[in-house]
C-alpha cells in the first residue's frame, strides 16, 4: 500500500470513528470517550485534510461548522413530489378516513401507525451509497431549495448512514425543528439585542434554514426527525414500522413515540393520550399523523393531486382563550429595551392563570391593530410565553383606544432611541431607575454577589431614596442608614431593623472577596451570562486584565477582519493572501487556547480557514465585543474606579481539580444539603460548567426534590441524571 493510500485509509477510519462517537453523544446519550479525546481525533483529521486536501471527503465531520456564505439557494426538482397530508380537526373524520381506506382495499387486514405531528420545516435528504449528497426543502412540492450546507451543520443528522451495506439511494423525508428551550433562549437573546423575536419555534426554524451563511445556522439549536421515504434504490420496506426501524438503525432520529394498532377506532382512542404527552416532547407538536402501516397497499390506495390517501393529519386546535385587553404597559429592561406588555382580564390557559402577555414591540401592535379595550385571543407561543394572537374586531364598540409607544422613557422620562437595524426602542439614560432596579436585583442575586436580604422591596426603596445610584453605592451604606431605613411609607413606616441591616452589611463585606467570575456576572454586561463569565475568569486574573484582554481582542479581530477581507479575494489576491496569513495567526492562537477549533475549506483555491467555538465552550465575537466595550465605557471605568477605592480586587478562583473538565451540568429541584449556588461553585471549582437550560449538550442533570420539567426533558434527551450524593461520590474519587 502506498503512503497516500495509507493516509487515505487513516482519514476514512477517523471519519468513521468520529461519526460513531457523534452518534453516541448526541443521539444515544452514552459517550465512550471524553470531549478532549474527541477533539484530538478531530484535530488529527483536520491536520491530514490540510496536508492532503485532495483526499478530503464530503462526509468529513469537519464540515459540521459550515462553509462560506452562499449567494443564493439552488432550486432543485424533487425525484418524487413532496405532497402534504390532508388535515382534519374531527375524530369523526378520522373514523371516516378508516372507512375510505377499507373501501379502497376491501378484504384487507389494515393496521395503522399513529405518530406525533411535528411543527417544523419539511425536509428531504438524499443519501447515495450511504453518503448525504443533497437536502431539499419542500418548496412547492415539485421543487425545493438546496439547503445541504445548512443541514450538514446539524450534528444529529448523519453525513453517512451507519449501516453495513447502504442502498444505492435512500431518500428520506422528515421535519427540521427547533427545540422549545433553544427557542426561548434564542428569543430572549434577540429581544435583548433589540431584534424582532420569532413568533414560534417553526418560524425560528424556517428563518434559520433560509440563512445563506451555514456558520450562522450552526449556532441555532436545530434538530431533525424522519418518518417517510421518497426514492428508494437497493432497499424496500413492506411496512411503515419497518421503515422507521431501518431509519433508526441507519443513524437517523425517528419519533420518540409511536403506536401501531389494529383498528381506526384504536387510533381515535389514542388521540387524547398523545395530546396529554405533548409537553414532554422537546419539539412543538401540533397534531397527530395517522398512516396505513402496510406500504404494499400505498399504490392501490393512490393519492389526490395534493395528498396521499394512505395517511391523514389530525390537527389539535391550539389552546387559546378570549379575554379583554385592559391596558398596555411598557417595561424597561436591564439593557434599556422598552417592551409593551398586554394587561389582561385573568383567564385560564394551559393550566395556568394568565394576566399578562407579550406584545414584543410597536411594529407588532400596529400589524395586529391592537387597541386598549379590545377583546383579544391569547395563546402560549411555543407553550412558553403567553402572546396576543389576534384581535376579535367584531366585538369592538368604538370605545377602544389606539396605542403608541412613548416618546420618552416611561420610568425616568429620558430620551429613547431606535438603533440602526433594531426594531426596539431603548432608554439611553444609564441612570434610569428601571434599568438600575433590574441591574441592582441582578447584582445582589445569588448567582452574582449573593447579598442576603437586599432583594425585592429593599432594592426598590434604596433606589427610590437615592441612597443607591449604581450598585457600587451599596458598599457606602452604613449601619445607621440601614437600621432605620423605611421600607414602608411615611404614613405607615416599616423599618429594616438592625438584624436585617447586619445581614446585608455582612454579605457586602463577604462580596468584596468574591471571585472574578461572580463579579463579571454581577456587573450586568450585555450578552454575558453566568457560564461566559466563568469561562472568561478562568484565563484572566483581574477586571483590568479583562478590559485589556488580548484574547478577547483576538476574537473580535478574527470576526471583523474575516468579514472585511472577503471582497479582496477577487480584486486584490496578494493583499487577500497576506491578510489571510495574519488572521490565521490570530485564529491559531485561539485554537491553542482551547476555545476554538479550525476547519479548513475543501476548495482547491486558497481560502481563509474557518475558526469556530469548540463545543460552544468559549466566548464568541459578539460577547467579546460587549465585554470589552462595557469594561472600557464610561460606566465600566467608573465602576472599576469605585471598586479600587473600596478595596475590591476580585481574582480568579483556583480550581480544586479538573475532574469535571469539559462537562456541563444543569441543576434542578431542592438538594438535600447543598444550595444550588454552592453546588454550582463546587462544579465550577472542579473544572465543570453550569448551564440554566437542558440541551443535548448537557452532560449531567443534578436533580433534587421537585425537579419538574427539566427532569422530564433530561429523560427525553437521554441526559445522565445524578443526585447530590452521586455528585459528591464523583468528587471523592478524585480528591
Amino acid at each position: 500500500m502506498t503512503n497516500e493510500a495509507q493516509i487515505k485509509e487513516e482519514m476514512r477510519q477517523l471519519e468513521k470513528e468520529l461519526e460513531r462517537h457523534n452518534r453516541l453523544y448526541y443521539q444515544d446519550a452514552s459517550p465512550e470517550i471524553s470531549d478532549y479525546e474527541y477533539d484530538q481525533m478531530l484535530k488529527k483529521l483536520e491536520s491530514l485534510e490540510k496536508s492532503h486536501p485532495n483526499l478530503a471527503s464530503l462526509t468529513s465531520p469537519t464540515l459540521r461548522v459550515g462553509g462560506a456564505p452562499l449567494d443564493g439557494f439552488e432550486n432543485v426538482t424533487h425525484t418524487h413530489p413532496m405532497k402534504s397530508l390532508s388535515n382534519t380537526y374531527s375524530k369523526a373524520e378520522v373514523l371516516e378516513f378508516g372507512e375510505r381506506v377499507h373501501k379502497l382495499v376491501p378484504g384487507q387486514q389494515i393496521t395503522y401507525v399513529l405518530e406525533p405531528k411535528i411543527d417544523g420545516v419539511a425536509i428531504s435528504l438524499r443519501y447515495e451509497n450511504g453518503v448525504l449528497t443533497q437536502a431539499l426543502t419542500r418548496g412547492d412540492g415539485m421543487t425545493g431549495d438546496n439547503v445541504t450546507s445548512n443541514i450538514r451543520t446539524i450534528k444529529t443528522i448523519p453525513l453517512k448512514l451507519s449501516v453495513a451495506n447502504p442502498p444505492a439511494v435512500l431518500e428520506v423525508r422528515g421535519e427540521i425543528y427547533m427545540d422549545k428551550s433553544g427557542f426561548a433562549a434564542l428569543n430572549e437573546q434577540r429581544q435583548e439585542n433589540g431584534l424582532e423575536p420569532f413568533a414560534n419555534p417553526r418560524n425560528a426554524c424556517a428563518g434559520s434554514l433560509k440563512q445563506l451563511d451555514a456558520r450562522e445556522v450552526a449556532k441555532r439549536p436545530l434538530d431533525g426527525i424522519f418518518y417517510a421515504a421518497g426514492e428508494l434504490d437497493g432497499v424496500s420496506f413492506d411496512t411503515h414500522v419497518a421503515l422507521l426501524e431501518y431509519l433508526k438503525c441507519a443513524g437517523l432520529k425517528t419519533s420518540p413515540r409511536f403506536w401501531c394498532v389494529n383498528t381506526i377506532d384504536d387510533v381515535a382512542a389514542l388521540l387524547d393520550e398523545l395530546y396529554a404527552m405533548h409537553s414532554d416532547f422537546p419539539f412543538e407538536m401540533d397534531g397527530a399523523v395517522i398512516k396505513v402501516n402496510d406500504r404494499t397497499l400505498y399504490e392501490s390506495l393512490g393519492a389526490t393531486a395534493k395528498s396521499p390517501r394512505w395517511a391523514v393529519a389530525y390537527k389539535y386546535a391550539p389552546e387559546q382563550a378570549e379575554t379583554r385587553l385592559l391596558d398596555i404597559t411598557v417595561q424597561v429592561g436591564r439593557t434599556g429595551v422598552l417592551t409593551p406588555v398586554a394587561e389582561l382580564e385573568a383567564v385560564q390557559l394551559s393550566g395556568t392563570t394568565v394576566r399578562r402577555a407579550t406584545l414584543h414591540n410597536a411594529e407588532e401592535i400596529e400589524r395586529k391593530d391592537v387597541r386598549v379595550g379590545d377583546m383579544v385571543v391569547v395563546e402560549k407561543a411555543g407553550e412558553i410565553i403567553p402572546a396576543v394572537v389576534r384581535v376579535v374586531t367584531d366585538r369592538r364598540t368604538g370605545a377602544e383606544a389606539p396605542f403608541r409607544m412613548p416618546d420618552a422613557c416611561p420610568v425616568c422620562g429620558g430620551e429613547v432611541e431606535q438603533r440602526q437595524g433594531e426594531v426596539a426602542l431603548r432608554c439611553v439614560n444609564l441612570q434610569c431607575p428601571a434599568q438600575l432596579k433590574t441591574w441592582l436585583e441582578h447584582f445582589v442575586s445569588r448567582d452574582a454577589l449573593d447579598i442576603e436580604g437586599a432583594g425585592g422591596i429593599v432594592c426598590d426603596k434604596l433606589i427610590e431614596s437615592t441612597l443607591v445610584k449604581n450598585p457600587m453605592d451599596l458598599f457606602t451604606l452604613t449601619p445607621d442608614q440601614l437600621d432605620t431605613f423605611n421600607l414602608g411609607t411615611p404614613d405607615a413606616p416599616r423599618m429594616l431593623g438592625a438584624k436585617n441591616a447586619s445581614k446585608i452589611l455582612l454579605s457586602l463585606k463577604a462580596a468584596k472577596s468574591k471571585p472574578l467570575a461572580n463579579w463579571l456576572f454581577a456587573l450586568g454586561i450585555p450578552k454575558l451570562g453566568k457560564v461566559g463569565a466563568q469561562i472568561i475568569a478562568e484565563i484572566h486574573t483581574s477586571l483590568d486584565e479583562v478590559a485589556n484582554s488580548p484574547i478577547l481582542k483576538d476574537i473580535i479581530e478574527l470576526n471583523n477582519q474575516g468579514e472585511a477581507i472577503r471582497p479582496l479575494k477577487k480584486i486584490d489576491p496578494d493583499t487577500y493572501a497576506r491578510r489571510c496569513d495574519e488572521i490565521e495567526q490570530i485564529g491559531d492562537r485561539l485554537v491553542a487556547l482551547g476555545w476554538y477549533k479550525k476547519t479548513l475549506s475543501k476548495s482547491p483555491t486558497r481560502t481563509l480557514a474557518k475558526y469556530t467555538l469548540k463545543n460552544q465552550q468559549g466566548v464568541g465575537a459578539k460577547t467579546a465585543e460587549s465585554v470589552v466595550a462595557f469594561m472600557n465605557s464610561e460606566r465600566g471605568r467608573r465602576l472599576r474606579a469605585q471598586m479600587e477605592a473600596y478595596g475590591i480586587a476580585p481574582a480568579a478562583t483556583e480550581k480544586a481539580s479538573s475532574v469535571f473538565a469539559d462537562k456541563t451540568f444543569v441543576i434542578t429541584g431542592t438538594l438535600p444539603t447543598l444550595s444550588r449556588s454552592d453546588a454550582s461553585k463546587l462544579i465550577v471549582q472542579n473544572g465543570g460548567a453550569v448551564s440554566s437550560s437542558i440541551s443535548k449538550n448537557t452532560d449531567y442533570l443534578l436533580a433534587g426534590e421537585k425537579a419538574g420539567s427539566k427532569l422530564t426533558k433530561a429523560q427525553a434527551l437521554g441526559v445522565q441524571i445524578i443526585s447530590e450524593a452521586e455528585l459528591l461520590t464523583m468528587l471523592s474519587k478524585h480528591p
